[in-house]
Parts: structure tokens; C-alpha cells; sequence
């Protein structure tokens, strides 16, 4: 996975790959209607992507000013690799350095295992999000 590359996204130039990213993964193969997937939101948060040695973007996500992490994807073929594992961490490390209190997300069902690896805790029952279930997840970074 060495020649996976994580870095942060500048909105303004990469906007179009990671749309692209983020239709394939959440409209394409998970239905999500674009006009959830795209929200207005972007240009306000903090992106980060991963790049293969090509350069292709093949994973990415983003921080919300009031530090939620949101539309984390990693496309298919790259899934299982340690990509999102990775761009969480960037976000974490970005938020210790701010001295930020703590981080939060919506998790999908299938991912809470992963978020809790990284010391996220489930702290709400199960809701609905474009016919996803999910779980909204804390982690407190100033214990």
C-alpha cells in the first residue's frame, strides 16, 4: 500500500475527482440520490484524498467545520487495503493538532467496527440516511 498517497485536497482544483469518486461509490453502488450526495457543503470543509501512483484519486473524505467527517469513500478495487484507515487517521492527527475536542461521523452499519478501531464510540440508536442505516459515533480526543 506504499504506493498509496494521502494527502489533502484542494477543493477548488480537485472538486471534479472527487465527485467523480463520491458518484461512483455512494449514487452508483449505493443508490444515494445526488441530490443528497451533493450538498452545497464542500467548499466549507476540509478534503483529504488518497492517490494511486498514477495519481487517480481513489479514496477520499472530507471534515465539516463542526468537525464531522463525512462522505468517506474508497473505491472498490482499493477496499480492504488500509485507504480509509489512513484518511481517518490524517483527519484525527489534523484535529490533535488543532486541539480539537473531538470528532464526529455517521456511521454506516457495515463500518462501525472500522470507526471503533480508531476509538470512535457508537452513542445514538440506529436511524435512517438515504436508506442507509447508520450510527452517529464520537471521539473524544481531550481525555
Amino acid at each position: 500500500m506504499s504506493d498509496i498517497h494521502i494527502q489533502r485536497a484542494d477543493w477548488s482544483r480537485d472538486q471534479a475527482s472527487l465527485i467523480a469518486l463520491r458518484t461512483e461509490v455512494f449514487v452508483e453502488e449505493q443508490k444515494v440520490p445526488v441530490s443528497l450526495e451533493v450538498d452545497g457543503l464542500d467548499p466549507q470543509c476540509q478534503h483529504v484524498k488518497a492517490c494511486d501512483a498514477d495519481g487517480h484519486v481513489v479514496g477520499t473524505a472530507r471534515l465539516l467545520p463542526n468537525h464531522y467527517i463525512g462522505r468517506m469513500c474508497v473505491r472498490q478495487d482499493y477496499r480492504g487495503q488500509g485507504v480509509g484507515g489512513r484518511m481517518l487517521q490524517y483527519f484525527i492527527d489534523l484535529a490533535q493538532q488543532q486541539d480539537t475536542a473531538q470528532l464526529m461521523l455517521n456511521a454506516q452499519i457495515s463500518a462501525i467496527e472500522f470507526y471503533r478501531r480508531y476509538g470512535f464510540e457508537a452513542d445514538s440508536d440506529i436511524f435512517m440516511e438515504a436508506d442507509i442505516a447508520h450510527r452517529h459515533m464520537t471521539l473524544n480526543l481531550s481525555e
